[in-house]
């Protein structure tokens, strides 16, 4: 049984200004999706599919300069996250073991936290495993909502929050550990029937849950892990921080 991971990496990111694709944008001087493959390697997982999307030439460019093989399959149509994964289809079903979902534009998700929530969801036999991180201002971020035994219940996003729910610090950093199989066995039940018309990862969790699997939620050691960038402040705001925590790729 082997581990192994998926990147989604196929975003355009328009408010970036940029003609390539935003995951290859830099920090320190190196594109974010080096940031993250690194991570996962330093984790002790090389196992890696890169989900390429916008300009996929640019991304297939930078992999190819690698010197070790990261697969990559073409994401057309970007309609969601949940629709990403979809396009994995195949490497999922090559794999008998957990895979973690990462984003390609979150630099700050550390080896530590990958390990150490692999570790939470193996021993608690879960299902699936939201990696979570507690934030000063949660505004934007799905809360994460958790059982009286510290399970997770729910990913309720802002717009669908009621007043208490806005209250919760916990936040999705938008990384996923999934039992192979089982992410499987509900991938083709999201359904798009939402205002953008697009597939959402975190239905799965809700699929999962419904269908009575274990899903937990691990908290970052960092709230770090949460961070990305959309737009050029932003991109100069992670390249602030890696500066002064000193944090290398």
């Amino acid at each position: 049984m082997s581990n192994c991971a998926i990147i989604l990496a196929g975003g355009e990111g328009k408010r970036m200004k940029s003609d390539k694709p935003k995951t290859l944008s830099p920090v320190l001087g190196k594109p974010m999706l080096l940031w993250v493959i690194t991570a996962l390697r330093n984790a002790g997982i090389d196992d890696i599919c890169v989900v390429k999307g916008f300009k996929k030439e640019c991304v297939e460019e930078f992999l190819a300069g690698l010197d070790f093989p990261v697969e990559s399959v073409f994401q057309a149509e970007r309609l969601g996250t949940g629709h990403a994964v979809m396009m994995a289809k195949d490497f999922l079903q090559a794999h008998d073991g957990n895979v973690v979902i990462l984003n390609g534009d979150a630099p700050f998700m550390m080896s530590e936290t990958i390990r150490n929530s692999l570790r939470q969801h193996t021993e608690t036999a879960s299902a699936a495993t939201v990696i979570s991180a507690r934030v000063d201002d949660p505004t934007g971020y799905g809360r994460i909502v958790r059982d009286e035994n510290g399970g997770l219940s729910a990913i309720v996003e802002q717009k669908d929050a009621d007043e208490e729910t806005l209250k919760i610090s916990e936040v999705n950093s938008g990384g996923f550990w999934f039992d192979c199989k089982l992410l499987l066995s509900v991938l083709d039940r999201i359904r798009s029937d939402n205002k953008a018309g697009e597939y959402y990862l975190p239905d799965a969790i809700k699929l999962l849950l419904s269908d009575g699997q274990t899903v937990g939620a691990y908290t970052a050691e960092c709230s770090d892990a949460v961070l990305g960038a959309n737009d050029p402040a932003q991109l100069e705001e992670l390249n602030r921080i890696a500066r002064e925590k000193g944090y290398s790729c």
